[in-house]
């Protein structure tokens, strides 16, 4: 779900100046290593970070808020008789960084008491002086905020132009990622990731003040620069989209039923995330992620693995943190393990969890029962210098068929359908198993063809009946990113961003529900 978490106070000119420096931060980074040996760590691992976020909203001609929080320090996490301990501190000296570590050995020492089983912690390469750029060019932290105002408030005067527009929010999310990281194997890396993501919401209102209709999600959020702000031309978009928005009003009240939905990519991509990202991940179905909002019906894994039919034979997902622009995307995880590419499902048969270096000896047997080697995902992160690293979501995504279909082909072949375009609201159980989607627009389909603009649809699915009903997939060009800033897991809880890709899929004889006031 999303959230906002509160920042840490900003660091001072020191501690920028003491970041900034290299040389300095390899000195940092030995000393904690070194002092959480000399302490008895077994293994340990240390990250030395900044991360700057940068909020812009508006509404109509107004500058509602502008938000910048820029956070440094050192997270250091130590392994002693197979138990954790986690310590972090924003002093940037040496003295800083070992007394981190020592207190981080500390709580190990401490907490053995409570472990049930040694970790077993597996063997990963290592990496001299790794160096990784995400795929951003222009830096929007570079840019003016007046700049960035002034391209809100253009596209929102746009918006205001489509007949009945009457509100217009606004607004952009930049993240900022500087990450050093290493380890007592010998693992050194570092790490700049940008991320963007620029949003608008229009609201039309009909004349009689009965209905009011949102369009908002336009813009999928990506690991990129400034330079995809320009490129998603809110400017040149905003009237349009003001007028999808004042066309809901006129939509009508969809038929309560069974339907074949073709979904576009930019709503498949939340449905991908719920019922397939959230109860594939390993920690869930072992039942150590059960509060919030935890757990997973793709459990026990010796049940699952290589027997669950999750889709038909043309469904494969793919888990990785390769995909250029995704906001998963990372040249090493959080425990200096290169992530790799590889499939949740396969050809509709569950096949994979998504695992850590601590994880990935849970599934032994049945890595050797594949022949596959024992090997971590890459999966491991965490969200700030301040929060102990554990397993999060990589990229997850529907792969794009053989055949080169494309949206118009999905819409040909079916007689009696729903088009869905874009996320909105949504509801599923803790273990993923039944849950119902909205979208933005919505389309009826006749005969092959769109006939008309539809409201107040909701999809309602049981993750394997629903996607063992997927019977045709769009091809590679019609393969999309989608994603969210803001998914939360973790007591405490901590942020990771994630992108899914996917083309558009047909759905047979799905069952919609009419969300308004007439049914």
């Amino acid at each position: 779900m999303p959230r906002l978490l509160s920042a840490a106070p900003a660091p001072d000119a020191k501690a920028l100046e003491a970041f900034t420096d290299i040389a300095n931060v390899r000195a940092l980074m030995d000393a904690a290593l070194n002092a959480a040996k000399m302490a008895g760590a077994t293994y340990a691992d240390v990250r030395c970070s900044r991360q700057r976020q940068n909020f812009v909203f508006t509404r109509e001609q107004q500058i509602q808020q502008v938000v910048d929080t820029d956070t440094v320090g050192i997270g250091v996490r130590a392994l002693v008789d197979g138990t954790w301990g986690f310590a972090a501190t924003r002093i940037l000296t040496t003295d800083g960084a070992a007394a981190a570590a020592r207190e981080a050995v500390a709580i190990a020492k401490a907490s053995k008491i409570a472990r049930a089983n040694p970790i077993e912690w597996l063997p990963a390469p290592v990496v001299k002086d790794g160096v990784w750029k995400g795929a951003f060019t222009q830096d929007p932290f570079d840019i003016p905020v007046e700049q960035k105002a002034d391209l809100l408030l253009k596209a929102n005067a746009g918006a205001l132009k489509a007949k009945n527009v009457k509100y217009v929010f606004s607004g952009f999310f930049f993240v900022k990622d500087e990450r050093n990281y290493a380890n007592t194997d010998g693992t050194v890396t570092k790490q700049d990731v940008v991320r963007s993501w620029p949003t608008m919401q229009i609201t039309a209102v009909s004349a009689d003040f009965t209905d009011f209709q949102n369009r908002s999600n336009m813009v999928a959020p990506m690991a990129r620069g400034w330079e995809y702000i320009l490129q998603s031309d809110l400017v040149g978009n905003a009237q349009k989209w003001g007028e999808e928005a004042a066309a809901k009003l006129t939509g009508k009240p969809v038929e309560q039923g069974r339907y074949d939905l073709v979904l576009d990519p930019q709503n498949l991509w939340l449905t991908i995330h719920e019922s397939i990202g959230h109860p594939t991940e390993l920690d869930r179905a072992m039942g150590y992620e059960a509060n919030y909002a935890g757990t997973s019906f793709v459990a026990p894994p010796d049940k699952m693995l290589g027997s669950l039919k999750y889709g038909p034979s043309i469904m494969n997902i793919q888990g990785d943190r390769s995909q250029e622009g995704g906001l998963s995307t990372i040249g090493w995880d959080d425990d200096g393990v290169k992530p790799d590419e590889f499939l949740i499902v396969k050809n509709g048969m569950f096949n994979d969890y998504q695992t850590t270096r601590e994880q990935a000896p849970w599934l032994r047997w049945w890595y050797d029962k594949s022949g596959a080697p024992v090997r971590s995902h890459g999966c491991s992160y965490a969200q700030g210098w301040d929060n102990v690293q554990f397993q999060r979501m990589p990229n997850v995504s529907l792969m794009p068929g053989e055949k080169d279909l494309s949206q118009d082909d999905l819409i040909a072949a079916t007689d009696r359908g729903i088009l869905i375009q874009g996320d909105g609201s949504f509801s599923i159980d803790q273990q993923r198993f039944n849950a119902q989607f909205g979208g933005q627009l919505y389309h009826e389909i006749k005969g092959g063809k769109v006939v008309g603009v539809l409201k107040d649809v909701a999809y309602q699915i049981r993750t394997p009946d629903f996607w063992n009903s997927m019977d045709m997939i769009g091809g590679k060009r019609s393969y999309q990113l989608g994603g969210s800033f803001f998914d939360g897991k973790g007591q405490p809880p901590q942020v990771n961003a994630v992108s899914h890709g996917s083309p558009p899929a047909r759905f047979r004889n799905v069952n919609v529900i009419n969300t308004g006031r007439t049914a």
